[in-house]
């Protein structure tokens, strides 16, 4: 049986949220109980709804309890027995508007015990900047400028306190405010008939409704309780939103704390480390990946992974060009290849392997240790395969930018979503990721969905497979309709049940990726040494070796066929595919 550290080097890493299969993680269990898995994976990326949650698919984190809708403590259980080790995110940088913390702060307000867990944006900002007419403090230009936005807007949530004072709190990703209609009850301090409380409701509701400004409301010949009725509305005024925590309070630490030792109590391995690059603010700094406050910070949270005996992975999406996925690894940290999936789109559309194996020479020359994928819960990734300008010097990317264009424009015509990046005006200034599944994202085409996978199989890193993919899954356009402002993410995020496992388990896409991936997460080649051989720009030629154990990849990217050559005691096997 593989033991934990051959697991974390050498495993396959299946990638889904606890109901991505099926209703709950049970079904997904059942699903590797299966004889058809056996030895497929040694290792489970579980998305954050296995926690409780409530916005962005489990990025909007309650609390770190276990979400009893979907999982129960005999799935760990059950998972341990199967030999498959646990993944989990913390999301560092921000909590859910529902959690006991932030809830305290809108229950008591300036008392409350949290005040300083979560960044009062106007406190932060006080004396750098001028107050708006909703009493938001614009910080003067130059820091505005420095501002790294992921929605238009300033990243700000205005909350009501106790008193009914207004506060604005840093909120960098999503937000929503929600009124609920009004009944007659509610008007009863007002002492007027119930006919005019029906008209002042109406009136309100209808506001709701249209989604209007209150104060432009005609209240006709009750102009005079204008103020008061709007104070009744306001209180009936709810949250959703991810707010930014204060990584300055010591009550942060403390939660960090009691989380990684529950994590660890869970059965997690490996520790992604979501939004990191968010946490350390500093006026005069961008709020994206500060130096030195980002690394003191994650040296913090590595101590304290250490305690909890737990792998970190910082996730950062940055320019190839800017280079922090060199700092991150040279301070001893594993990294995510999200270099990877927009390099496979480029060498199987253009038939071409010279970025690819370029960037596999990189890794193993800079000794790299990466988690490296093609799909997953996000978009494919477009912005990180950029070249950056860095103190008046260009540092190239990955690609030239009309190549990433290519990419993008490719997924685009075969229906993929755009995710955008915002300067602080709003205004769009790139594209972030493209959403898609990465079976649409390829034409649908089963030949090349294969050799992708082989490609990422046979690449440095531990790979990590989404769920839908490994059972070509197509775009999801209706969900991603209906999805609302985070509908693009929809598209790929399709629930399969457990007749649709069964039926995909006979296709042939399926079973030969199911055998691809169990040789990579069984032979002992993948924990040797690797060579890339280059010598011909439309081949793909990537030998694994381990004493006498050898698993050999060569691949046509003209005709998109492969042959995998494998070699363990003294047994040859060739997979022609």
């Amino acid at each position: 049986m593989l033991q934990n550290d051959k697991i974390i080097a050498n495993g396959v890493m299946l990638n889904g949220y606890p109901d991505s299969i099926g209703e709950k993680l049970s079904d997904t269990i059942k699903m590797l109980q299966m004889p058809e898995f056996d030895g497929v994976f040694s290792l489970y990326y579980v998305l954050p709804t296995f926690f409780n949650s409530d916005l962005d698919r489990g990025f909007s984190i309650i609390d770190y309890n276990i979400n009893q809708d979907l999982v129960n403590t005999e799935d760990l259980k059950t998972l341990n027995k199967l030999h498959i080790k646990l993944k989990f995110d913390i999301v560092l940088n921000h909590l859910s508007v529902a959690s006991p913390q932030f809830k305290d702060l809108l229950k008591n307000g300036n008392q409350s015990k949290y005040k300083d867990f979560f960044i009062n944006w106007n406190e932060f900002w006080q004396g750098n900047g001028m107050e708006n007419e909703e009493g938001i403090i614009i910080p003067n230009q130059d820091f505005l400028n420095k501002l790294f936005m992921r929605k238009s807007g300033l990243p700000t949530l205005k909350v009501r306190f106790p008193d009914g004072t207004e506060q604005p709190y840093w909120n960098t990703f999503y937000q929503q405010i929600t009124y609920a209609k009004i009944t007659t009850s509610d008007l009863e301090t007002l002492k007027l008939t119930p006919e005019q409380h029906e008209f002042i409701c109406k009136k309100v509701n209808d506001a709701i409704e249209k989604n209007e400004d209150f104060s432009s409301i005609n209240f006709e010949n009750y102009t005079n309780l204008k103020a008061e009725i709007i104070q009744i509305v306001e209180q009936h005024r709810s949250y959703l939103g991810q707010m930014d925590v204060n990584a300055a309070s010591p009550l942060v630490w403390e939660f960090y704390e009691e989380t990684l030792k529950k994590l660890s109590q869970y059965g997690c391995e490996i520790l992604r480390l979501d939004a990191f690059a968010y946490l350390h603010k500093q006026i005069g700094e961008s709020n994206f990946f500060n130096k030195p406050g980002t690394w003191d910070y994650l040296e913090r949270i590595k101590q304290i992974a250490t305690k909890n005996n737990l792998m970190l992975l910082p996730e950062i999406h940055a320019e190839y060009g800017l280079h922090l996925h060199d700092e991150v690894a040279n301070e001893g940290y594993p990294i995510y290849d999200f270099f990877l999936p927009g390099l496979t789109i480029h060498t199987i559309e253009n038939k071409t392997s010279k970025a690819l194996l370029s960037w596999a020479k990189e890794i193993i020359s800079k000794g790299y240790k990466t988690v490296n994928m093609l799909g997953c819960h996000d978009g494919i990734p477009v912005l990180d395969l950029k070249g950056k300008e860095v103190n008046g010097q260009y540092n190239k990317g990955l690609l030239e930018d009309n190549e990433i264009e290519g990419i993008m424009n490719t997924i685009i015509e075969r229906g993929g979503r755009v995710k955008n990046l915002y300067d602080p005006a709003g205004n769009k200034i790139s594209y972030y990721q493209v959403n898609a599944t990465f079976f649409s994202a390829l034409g649908e085409d089963e030949q090349k969905l294969l050799l992708a996978r082989a490609i990422q199989l046979f690449m440095p890193g531990i790979p990590q497979v989404w769920y839908l993919d490994l059972f070509a899954g197509k775009n999801n356009y209706e969900a991603a309709d209906n999805g609302g402002s985070a509908g693009h993410k929809e598209i790929n995020r399709t629930t399969l049940t457990m007749e649709a496992i069964e039926e995909g388990l006979k296709t042939a896409i399926v079973k030969n990726q199911l055998e691809i991936i169990r040789l990579r997460n069984t032979s002992n080649a993948f924990l040797g040494t690797v060579t890339i051989n280059d010598a011909f720009e439309d081949r793909i030629d990537i030998k694994w070796t381990n004493d006498t154990t050898i698993a050999h990849l060569e691949a046509n990217l003209k005709t998109y066929n492969f042959t995998i050559h494998h070699i363990e005691n003294s047994i040859t096997k060739e997979m022609n595919f």
